[in-house]
């Protein structure tokens, strides 16, 4: 009687630490989506797209998108890094998120190896944004106006440190020009703000973060810093331009380290769906976003060797004095 009363026990804290995924079919409830970046943004748009058409793959549960913001990216990012391991918790990493993060040494218990990467989902070019009415029609009038007015002419980027202030970094490095950096930490829609109300004379970030600004002809794409021409927009790209010089962002979806196979194989597979829509490929379109899949056996090579590169981009300009860290 003892043995069996052993062996029962036994058994039933076996059962007991078996992660409810295994027990039941997923998903049994609502999964949450954490954007680490402010409403009204391109990430949150893209995301939040994709995610209405995905969660239409997985039966009678919800997906939600939460924006939580700050520390360029690591507060949302780091609340998917301690969530519970069980497919309930998803987060949408950017460049920031992969690169500048890391890169900084930012916080202590940021740790991509903390995640297991699903899916890129979009290739994000970075570029440069004009009021409409601006009287720079193309990136060498911008240069020259730069030259001639050292420290003047008024740039919008998101972090310091963050990606977009690195292309621009970048761009003054390769063209000795001297622009005033003004930043707007929290994504795009302050820098939308700062070009309507004037506050500065261009912006720099994606085509995409700008694109209901851009198809109302508010705002007009100087340059893309591109390898190839915008399936949507008609923008000039920086090499067709003089400047020999790409960068920009992209999304991946991630989970807690540990989530279950099962679990990752059914989101891979219903934002693969959503991916793969009519609905979604003609959205993007109309965006100027560059849709690129990578599924969950690719991903996490390709954002490893993204960020080595980088690293040695942005340890090379701090030799130079260029970038600080």
């Amino acid at each position: 009687m003892q043995r069996r009363t052993i062996l029962g026990a036994a058994t039933a804290l076996a059962t007991a630490m078996i992660p409810l995924t295994a027990l039941a079919d997923y998903p049994e409830r609502d999964i949450r989506v954490i954007v680490p970046w402010g409403a009204g943004g391109g990430t949150d748009g893209i995301v939040r797209k994709i995610t209405n058409i995905a969660e239409q793959e997985l039966g009678d549960a919800s997906m939600y998108v939460e924006n939580i913001e700050g520390g360029v990216s690591a507060t949302g990012i780091g609340q998917v890094m301690s969530a519970r391991p069980d497919g309930y918790t998803i987060g949408a990493l950017t460049y920031d998120s992969i690169v500048t993060v890391p890169w900084q040494g930012m916080l202590p218990s940021y740790d991509l190896d903390k995640l297991k990467m699903i899916a890129r989902i979009t290739s994000e070019p970075d570029a440069i944004i004009v009021d409409d009415e601006s009287d720079y029609q193309s990136l060498q009038d911008l240069i020259d106006a730069a030259k001639e007015d050292p420290g003047q002419v008024r740039v919008a980027v998101q972090n310091m440190g963050g990606r977009v202030h690195l292309t621009l970094l970048q761009l003054q490095d390769m063209t000795d020009t001297e622009f005033k950096i003004v930043s707007y930490p929290g994504g795009a829609a302050p820098q939308k703000e700062a070009i309507l109300s004037d506050e500065v004379d261009v912006a720099l970030t994606s085509l995409g973060d700008f694109a209901n600004l851009i198809q109302d002809s508010t705002v007009r794409g100087l340059v893309e810093f591109a390898d190839n021409p915008n399936p949507t927009y008609d923008v000039p790209i920086a090499p067709e331009e003089g400047v020999d010089l790409t960068n920009g962002s992209f999304i991946v979806f991630a989970a807690p380290a540990d989530t279950p196979e099962d679990a990752i194989s059914a989101l891979e597979s219903a934002y693969k769906s959503a991916f793969e829509s009519d609905e979604f490929q003609s959205w993007v379109r109309e965006v100027g976003v560059t849709p690129a899949w990578l599924g969950s056996g690719e991903v996490t090579d390709w954002a490893n060797e993204t960020a080595q590169g980088l690293y040695d981009e942005m340890d090379a300009l701090v030799e130079e004095g260029v970038l600080s860290k």
